[in-house]
């Protein structure tokens, strides 16, 4: 067994999984930078990084991740949980088919990697599995439910597991971005088209997916970096917070939506957003 701390990062090819991977591998780890798509790791290869195909909606690709980095190492020190995507449109016009590979992708994806880590990390009596969730984890927005809904479920889990895991010596910590600059806004923005771009809905998913990709709104967004300073800050102190926020928005964001009341912060999503009146 290494003694060198070892670190998985799901969603590394790119935005803040590729960061929190440089930024780990520059703090000590042997850092596994997982993605679907193992050509969009080389540049992290080159700089020393461990590439590691793996799905994170499929279980034989996650246990065999795992079963990787331990026959490699021996060990599982950090667990980020990255991976994720915003899949916009009304509630009403997304195919479940659809809301469930969302919630795949980023809820159950993330807790079974963190059901294959945990025995290692059990073993060890020390260990962190960094959930990354988004101020869309505290917050909502109008045509993005099914993404808010698999966000505050990775804030409700983490909780969960934080008390759980804590009489082994494992840290469960959030991460909440605000905005950052990512392939995320045009994404959400496509799937937001797709499945709203005609029906009853059309008028509210042009303002929302206009919001998403102004270039006014790309101005104020933070670098992935920043989020990647707070996942290594996450991993490194002795006695991490249960969350940190941070990036454009975030911590304003979420103060609003803890001090108004639900229709007074609806109405003033609905302007940020410049959804039509009527």
């Amino acid at each position: 067994m290494t003694t060198t701390k070892t670190a998985l990062v799901t969603g590394a090819s790119s935005g803040i999984g590729e960061a929190a991977a440089l930024k780990l591998h520059a703090a000590g780890y042997t850092v596994y930078a997982a993605a679907r798509r193992t050509d969009r790791l080389r540049t992290l290869a080159d700089r020393g990084i461990r590439p590691l195909g793996m799905d994170v909606t499929d279980d034989d690709s996650m246990r065999a991740g795992v079963d990787r980095i331990i026959a490699d190492t021996g060990r599982i020190d950090v667990l980020v949980n990255n991976a994720g995507y915003g899949s916009y449109g009304a509630v009403e016009d997304v195919p479940l088919s659809e809301a469930r590979y969302q919630f795949e992708v980023n809820v159950f994806g993330a807790m079974r990697l963190a059901q294959l880590a945990l025995p290692h990390m059990r073993a060890q009596h020390s260990g962190a599995i960094i959930n990354v969730t988004s101020m869309g984890g505290k917050i909502h927005t109008p045509l993005g439910g099914w993404y808010h809904g698999t966000k505050f479920a990775l804030e409700a889990l983490s909780d969960c597991l934080r008390m759980e895991a804590k009489p082994f010596g494992i840290d469960v910590v959030v991460i909440e971005p605000g905005g950052i600059k990512t392939e995320w806004g045009a994404i959400a923005a496509d799937a937001l088209r797709k499945a709203s771009s005609d029906g009853a809905y059309v008028k509210q998913a042009d303002a929302v997916a206009d919001s998403l990709t102004s270039e006014a709104n790309a101005k104020r967004l933070s670098s992935p970096q920043v989020i990647a300073d707070a996942i290594v800050k996450a991993t490194t102190v002795r006695r991490p917070k249960t969350r940190y926020a941070t990036g454009f928005g975030a911590r304003p964001m979420m103060t609003l939506r803890r001090i108004l009341p639900d229709r007074a912060f609806d109405a003033f999503i609905s302007r940020a957003t410049g959804l039509p009146r009527n």
